[in-house]
């Protein structure tokens, strides 16, 4: 059987290679402690499930939704944009339901690409992003992301040639995996570059409430009041911790919003009507849901990075997200995957290798935090011994 070329890339990745090597420790009687999925071990609140399982006992939410359906959802989209950013949202023409950010940021390269066009991501960046420009026949331009450079890209530093073939630009602060921030300024010149440059501006923003200062993280559309190029998604799983519902949503330019509508239409229709209604209880619930969350999060990063440093590997605290993005030790600092391989088959614990997010992602490894303190520390104890060993 022949099948499309658009898979050739996607037949292989990092992380297939440490599902395979979670799966052989596994089979060997290892105890796996998996550090290596952002998937949050906390529970959506009581007021979020309580609307849900109300919503199953009403027998008119258990067809199809289609758009008009999602009407009160994109209404609550709208206003929570408002309360949060001062941003005022049209519901019918800038917000579209999604089933979690990660369907609207794979899907939207096969509304603005063509084949043979480029697309501009962050390397290291979220493996997805990728693979939505190779669905889409695209090519890949990974701008650099580096420590001197505090994580962000330096945009005078894309080829001519690339920039000149290039019709996407897709970013994502604060950053998977590096948990790098970025200021609005960052992101005005950004749009400056992209309006300059006739390019989309996709900001994927799962972390928008992840943030460890008092300094809030910047919505793209802040920089771009007016959506001349910028759309963003946003996803509940993080701040909410719905990841299973999957639930997020597109918000921002009009024509972009009914680009990636036409799409969807293909693909699927909406989720179950209670999933929106219980989505629309989180948003409603305004910041007080979200700081236990993000304390609790906190709390596990301080513990985490106090555990590593007495062993001797010191790690930049994060300014935000779930994770830790820790470069390697001298003698791993090429071989982030053979790293990652060798400590789940001898100790259990798996954990992200830096490869896997691309080539500027080599040299580290990154830590989801996915755990509560007791099971971290035991983690700590086991690297450890694969250190010293």
């Amino acid at each position: 059987m022949q099948l499309a070329e658009r898979l050739k890339p996607l037949r292989r990745n990092v992380f297939a290679d440490m599902d395979e090597a979670k799966a052989l420790a596994r089979a060997q009687g290892k105890d796996l402690i998996d550090l290596s999925l952002g998937s949050s071990d906390l529970a959506a609140s009581d007021a979020i499930v309580d609307e849900i399982s109300r919503s199953l006992q009403d027998k008119s939410t258990h067809g199809y939704l289609l758009f008009q359906g999602t009407r009160d959802f994109r209404e609550t989209v709208a206003q929570w944009y408002q309360q949060r950013y001062g941003l005022s949202v049209d519901p019918e023409t800038e917000v579209l339901p999604l089933i979690g950010s990660q369907e609207g940021t794979a899907h939207l390269p096969l509304a603005i690409l063509n084949p043979g066009d480029y697309a501009l991501l962050l390397d290291p960046g979220y493996p997805s992003h990728a693979g939505g420009v190779y669905l889409a026949n695209g090519r890949l331009y990974g701008m650099p992301l580096r420590l001197e450079n505090h994580f962000l890209p330096d945009f005078s530093t894309i080829p001519p040639d690339i920039l000149g073939k290039a019709r996407l630009m897709i970013l994502s602060y604060p950053h998977n995996p590096t948990t790098a921030t970025a200021s609005l300024e960052f992101f005005q010149r950004a749009v400056q570059f992209c309006q300059e440059h006739h390019l989309v501006l996709a900001h994927d923003f799962p972390y928008a409430d992840l943030v460890f200062s008092h300094q809030p993280a910047p919505s793209i559309l802040q920089a771009d009041r007016d959506r001349t190029c910028s759309i963003e998604f946003f996803t509940l799983s993080k701040s909410y911790s719905m990841g299973g519902f999957r639930i997020g949503y597109a918000i921002g330019n009009p024509d972009l919003i009914a680009a990636l509508r036409r799409i969807k239409a293909v693909v699927d229709f909406n989720q179950y009507r209670g999933i929106l209604n219980g989505a629309q209880v989180a948003l409603q619930q305004g910041q007080s849901a979200v700081e236990p969350i993000v304390q609790c999060f906190r709390q596990r990063q301080i513990y985490f990075l106090k555990a590593l440093a007495q062993m001797g590997w010191m790690v930049r605290p994060p300014a935000a997200t779930m994770y830790i993005w820790a470069a390697l030790p001298p003698e791993w600092s090429h071989n982030s995957l053979g790293f990652s391989q060798a400590l789940v088959a001898q100790t259990g614990v798996a954990v992200s290798p830096g490869a896997g997010f691309g080539a500027h992602g080599e040299g580290y490894i990154r830590f989801a935090l996915v755990h509560d303190e007791a099971i971290l520390g035991q983690a700590v104890d086991r690297i450890r011994t694969f250190l010293h060993t």
